[in-house]
């Protein structure tokens, strides 16, 4: 189905819900539309060492979290490339990096301050509504204050919040078996391999990831929820917020597929 106008969107959801297991569907459906990764768009810098991926390494190495302001960085680099951001007065943020030549007294020497200097902060960005700049964005933000960052760049037009109850997830993480070589996972309950233990097509055993351990899970569950609630709020107060409720992907996929169609198709 092809789109009427620019979707751009951030699926919300629990460890294990399977935001990307919607994400290849949505894809698959509505061809327009792309996926962007705050990880692979860091790995890729760091792969291709860039100023700002030997930057984000550093402070990797060093043990520190990649601060919000390069990720914003990597997203507005990234939707320039491709046309779909533009900015008539100032150049992407990633040119801008202080050096020991640069005359920095006076300036606020914070680590939002280095990367975003306070000068060049908020600029006025035109984006396109073209079908084609359509995409999901992954891995951020995952806080209310990343969100307000992200909105001073470009307006999320649809959050959709994938609601799966916590003891389903739970029991649906202790079914899982990986064969690790290659990656595939089966599930006990509803994707079980065709010889119990053995993969389909190695006939090698399969294993538990060390994770995969309902107490660490409930852990994780209880972190999310407490991490995502301002989250959806912030959203939820610019009308841009959807939820959908579901026991498995297959149960929550035709709901988003039908939304997401009404919102955003051509065919309504």
């Amino acid at each position: 189905m092809a789109l009427s106008r620019a979707a751009r969107i951030i699926l919300v959801g629990a460890p294990g819900v399977g935001k990307g297991t919607q994400t290849e569907r949505l894809m698959k459906r509505f061809p327009q539309l792309s996926s962007i990764s705050s990880g692979d768009l860091l790995r890729k810098n760091v792969r291709e060492r860039t100023p700002l991926g030997i930057q984000a390494e550093a402070k990797m190495k060093a043990g520190a979290l990649v601060p919000d302001s390069m990720i914003l960085r990597l997203i507005v680099n990234e939707l320039t490339n491709r046309g779909w951001l533009t900015d008539s007065t100032i150049r992407p943020y990633s040119v801008y990096y202080l050096t020991p030549s640069m005359d920095v007294s006076g300036v606020d020497q914070t680590m939002d301050n280095i990367f975003i200097p306070s000068r060049l902060r908020t600029p006025k960005y035109n984006y396109s509504d073209e079908p084609s700049a359509s995409f999901v964005l992954d891995g951020f933000p995952r806080t209310a204050a990343q969100a307000a960052q992200l909105d001073e760049l470009i307006p999320i037009n649809l959050v959709v919040n994938i609601d799966t109850p916590s003891d389903i997830i739970i029991d649906r993480i202790c079914n899982r078996w990986v064969h690790a070589p290659s990656g595939r996972v089966y599930n006990t309950t509803f994707n079980a391999p065709k010889v119990a233990g053995k993969d389909d097509v190695t006939g090698e055993p399969l294993t538990r990831r060390e994770d995969d351990d309902p107490e660490v899970w409930k852990h994780r569950l209880k972190s999310f929820k407490e991490t995502s609630q301002s989250l959806l709020e912030h959203y939820d107060k610019l009308g841009v917020l959807w939820t959908v409720n579901g026991n498995s992907s297959d149960e929550i996929t035709p709901k988003l597929l039908k939304e997401f169609g009404k919102r955003f198709g051509t065919e309504h």
